[in-house]
């Protein structure tokens, strides 16, 4: 048994498989991990729009300003569950959170809060892009510009934690329609170059092998 399990270790396509196997089982156990650690279902998110960006000269790609004060379109950001009892309001140092849009849950939006009410003890949230409107942040907002809607705290995801510049175009890039195709193509270059290649070698390398057998063999008569 145990010449037979050392024997199929040592075998590179063995290896491969497992070391592939590995890295699905890290790539999920963080994924779910995180969503317990930060008590969120949505741990991380990539931001798709630039709501949240108050620079002036409109480059909101994280690109050219990755380390301004506001979220930029491919920033990764870091979300926690929270009590929304928690949240603050403090504008212009409020909390950004993020929610699912109340016309449309299955959509997820992330904006600063800019006013909070407990109503029969349970919390309402008004909310606004950072870049949106006439008054950005910091500025104060007038209620005018606050977003359309009301959300209610069983509509709260979490709260911005962290914010990773450039990493979400990854993610963006895989969402994107050509995004998926190339990976696809890239996944099955490497399978060429791990197996195809290796054996397209090796099957010369026995025919030369084979060929100098017979030779050998009648040398020796």
């Amino acid at each position: 048994m145990t010449a037979t399990f050392k024997k199929l270790w040592a075998n590179e396509y063995f290896q491969t498989a497992i070391t592939i196997a590995v890295i699905i089982i890290a790539v999920f156990g963080f994924w779910y991990g995180s969503q317990a650690v930060l008590n969120t279902n949505y741990p991380a998110l990539a931001v798709v729009s630039g709501s949240m960006c108050t620079l002036q000269d409109g480059a909101c790609n994280g690109w050219t300003h990755p380390f301004a004060r506001t979220l930029h379109i491919g920033d990764l950001i870091i979300i926690q569950g929270v009590n929304p009892a928690t949240l603050s309001a403090d504008y212009p140092n409020s909390d950004i959170i993020v929610f699912h849009r109340p016309s449309d849950p299955s959509e997820l939006i992330v904006h600063r809060i800019v006013a909070k009410e407990e109503i029969n003890g349970k919390y309402y949230f008004r909310t606004k892009g950072d870049g949106n409107n006439f008054d950005k942040w910091p500025t104060t907002p007038q209620p005018s510009e606050y977003d359309p809607w009301v959300i209610p705290q069983d509509m709260v995801v979490g709260k911005v934690i962290l914010r990773i510049p450039w990493v979400g175009h990854l993610v963006l890039f895989m969402h994107d329609s050509v995004g998926v195709p190339v990976v696809i193509f890239l996944i099955i270059l490497l399978i060429i170059a791990e197996f195809i290649f290796p054996l397209l070698r090796k099957k010369p390398a026995e025919d030369r092998a084979d060929a100098v057998e017979p030779r050998v063999e009648q040398l020796r008569r």
